[in-house]
C-alpha cells in the first residue's frame, strides 16, 4: 500500500502511526544530544519541518520508544531514562500585544503546572518558569526545553516598532530563565525563521549553538536529494 504524504504534519505520532511517509532524521537527534554543548539554535525557513524535528526531539526525552520503530534512535537512545519536557510553541496563533504574549506564556505555564502536579508560588512569568524548572529538576534530575518558532510574536508585530519592542523585551526575560537554570537542564533547543542576536533578545543566553549553518546538520530538516529519491520513489513513479 502507498504511504501518504505527511504534507502539514508536524507530529510524530500521528506519522507514525498513520501510514505516513517519514524520512528518519533520527540520526542527527543522536548526534545533537551526544555531541556535549546541550543547547542549540536552528533557523530554516517557515513549513520547512522545524516543528516536526522539535516534536521527534521530544518524544525521544518523554521516552516514546514505540515510536520509533525501525528508526536510527530505536537501538541508538537510552530508554531506561526519560526526562520531563518543556515544550513552548509559538507557531499558532497571533500574540499582536504584549499583554497577549503574557496570557500566550501564562498558559503554557499553567498547563505544565497542572501536568506535573507542581504548586505555584509566583504571578511573575520568569519567576514562575524558573520555578517550574527547579521543581521539576528536583523529581526528575534535569528538564529539557524545545521552544518552536521563537520569533513569530516579534515578526507578528514587526510593522509597529514600540510594541514588537515591547515583545522582544518580554521574550528576553522569559528566555533569560534557561541560561539561568543551566544546571538543571539536560537539553535545549530553539527554533525560528530569522537568526537570532547575541546583542539582542539572546544576549543574555549567550550559550546557544549556531547549527543554522552547520554542515553536519544541513539536512536535519527537510530533503536531500537521496532520501527523496529513496523514500518518494513509487510516488515519484506515479508521477
Amino acid at each position: 500500500m502507498l504511504k501518504k504524504l505527511p504534507i502539514g504534519i508536524s507530529g510524530l505520532e500521528k506519522i507514525m502511526t498513520g501510514n505516513y511517509v517519514y524520512v528518519d532524521k533520527t540520526r542527527h537527534v543522536h548526534q545533537l544530544v551526544n555531541t556535549g554543548g546541550g543547547y542549540y539554535f536552528l533557523s530554516r525557513p517557515r513549513r520547512f519541518g522545524k516543528s516536526l524535528l522539535i516534536d521527534t526531539i521530544k518524544q525521544a526525552f518523554l521516552g516514546n520508544k514505540e515510536l520509533f520503530k525501525g528508526l536510527y534512535l530505536e537501538k541508538n537512545w537510552d530508554w531506561t531514562v526519560s526526562y520531563p519536557v518543556l515544550h513552548f510553541t509559538f507557531g499558532e496563533g497571533n500574540a499582536a500585544t504584549p499583554e497577549a504574549l503574557d496570557a500566550k506564556l501564562m498558559k503554557f505555564l499553567d498547563h505544565y503546572y497542572q501536568t506535573y502536579q507542581i504548586k505555584n508560588r509566583y504571578t511573575e512569568i520568569s519567576s514562575r518558569f524558573a520555578y517550574l524548572i527547579e521543581q521539576l529538576a528536583g523529581k526528575y534530575n534535569q528538564v529539557v526545553i524545545l521552544v518552536d518558532e521563537y520569533d513569530k510574536p516579534i515578526l507578528d508585530t514587526i510593522d509597529d516598532s514600540n510594541i514588537a519592542k515591547a515583545i522582544r523585551g518580554r521574550l528576553r526575560n522569559f528566555y533569560s530563565v534557561i541560561k539561568s537554570q543551566d544546571v538543571n537542564i539536560k537539553f535545549a533547543m530553539l527554533t525560528g525563521v530569522s537568526r537570532f542576536s547575541k546583542i539582542s533578545i539572546f544576549s543574555e543566553l549567550n550559550n546557544l549553538k549556531d547549527i543554522t549553518l552547520d554542515k553536519r546538520y544541513a539536512d536535519i530538516c527537510g530533503y536531500n536529494q537521496s532520501e527523496l529519491e529513496m523514500f518518494f520513489k513509487e510516488h515519484l513513479a506515479q508521477g
